[in-house]
């Protein structure tokens, strides 16, 4: 199913976030909506494409397992999940949908919920996406994903976090949005547009999950590399897009998560990451196991050892000095 913002707010549906993506069949359970949202960028910094409108898609039919899906974002932001005793920590949240849209719950507002009620300052992104006519629009996530380190940064004093403990974490197509921004957080992809953009886009630790990574046509996701790079790109814009062969010792510490039955995103997207950030002599933690598939959030987990995974995730970034 399928609903524009116009026709949603017609019929009187609430709205779950500001401007953005509406409620359809699902009764959101309590706790899960953002506390606040915010633009990415100031007003007239960037100009959306003409005819571009915002859709949710609900691609669940289960009232109690909602999978809403955001796409056509004109209007890229952050929605800001507060916790009620925060404890410095903030953690920026890419979810993934193949480059085509954004998912919403199992990639992002349930994850926020669960890091938020351990004292986390969470900000789920929702970036521009490549393929909806965009100026530079390979750029376009990368970009996002700068500013939206260098904009949390910049709200330290207003959210309660500490600057120096900015976490980045990107699951599937938003894999590649990290992975991207792992290896080239410095790279010049947008004209600077306030003050926040004099900080660093370097995120302090860095979290993959099931991601996408190589655009070498062997292992890449199909749908992410055509969105993204197009369908015949030549070899340098295909290097420039496949983070794992540009590696950096100077890198944040990074964490990896995918399953090896992922017939989605090949579990060699993260292999090639990892070794490629171990022969550089970057800190880097794997988990790779039997099962699990793509796309398992918090709940489709059930009875397999990746279950474990949100804890594995929660001592690694107490490790590394976020959590």
């Amino acid at each position: 199913m399928t609903l524009d913002r116009r026709a949603l707010l017609g019929a009187g549906l609430a709205l779950p976030f500001a401007g953005a993506a509406a409620q359809a069949v699902w009764t959101r359970p309590a706790g899960l909506a953002p506390d606040a949202s915010i633009p990415l960028w100031p007003d007239g910094h960037i100009a959306p494409p003409s005819g571009l409108i915002e859709q949710v898609v609900q691609r669940s039919d289960d009232p109690q397992a909602s999978d809403r899906a955001l796409q056509g974002i004109a209007r890229p932001r952050l929605d800001i999940f507060r916790p009620a005793r925060p404890n410095g920590a903030a953690v920026i949240l890419a979810p993934g949908g193949g480059y085509r849209l954004i998912v919403i719950d199992k990639e992002g507002y349930e994850l926020a919920r669960w890091l938020k009620d351990r004292g986390v300052t969470v900000y789920v992104l929702f970036h521009r996406l490549p393929g909806e006519g965009w100026a530079n629009g390979s750029d376009v996530p990368l970009a996002d994903a700068q500013r939206a380190v260098r904009l949390v940064r910049g709200r330290a004093g207003i959210d309660g976090i500490d600057p120096a403990r900015v976490a980045f974490g990107g699951f599937s197509a938003g894999g590649h949005v990290a992975a991207s921004l792992l290896t080239r957080f410095d790279a010049r992809v947008y004209a600077p547009a306030d003050a926040a953009d004099a900080l660093s886009a370097r995120p302090d630790a860095l979290a993959a999950v099931y991601p996408v990574v190589s655009m070498d046509p062997a292992i890449a996701h199909a749908g992410s590399r055509e969105k993204l790079i197009g369908t015949n790109p030549d070899a340098a814009r295909e290097a420039l897009h496949s983070p794992e062969r540009n590696v950096r010792p100077d890198q944040p510490p990074l964490w990896l998560l995918h399953a090896e039955d992922d017939s989605v995103v090949k579990v060699e997207n993260s292999l090639r990451l990892h070794a490629a950030t171990r022969a550089v002599g970057a800190p880097v933690e794997a988990h790779v196991f039997e099962r699990g598939g793509h796309g398992f959030g918090l709940m489709r987990t059930a009875g397999l050892p990746v279950a474990i995974w949100p804890e594995l995730l929660w001592n690694w970034l107490g490790s590394r000095g976020i959590a």
